[in-house]
């Protein structure tokens, strides 16, 4: 989920950049950390901190935005 929802943010390249801007990640840290659940729990708690973002990765992911909010609990976002 968290790999889809990272595609999802990345599509959209000012979205993107304010990823790596609030995670402090660069292009290559993400490439390098993309397996670990810290990067993982980034993802969701973007999402999370910004409700548009999380209704439409939700939109896109054929999901609730109940359901990312509640696989971020699960990894501790």
């Amino acid at each position: 989920m968290a790999l889809a929802a990272l595609g999802w943010v990345l599509e959209d390249e000012r979205r993107a950049s304010r990823f790596l801007d609030l995670t402090g990640l660069s292009p290559d840290g993400l490439r390098d950390s993309i397996g670990e659940r810290s990067t993982h729990r980034a993802v969701f708690e973007f999402l999370q901190s910004h409700e548009p973002d999380l209704v439409g990765a939700a939109g896109a992911l054929g999901v609730a935005p109940e359901v990312l909010v509640r696989a971020g609990q699960e990894l501790g976002a």
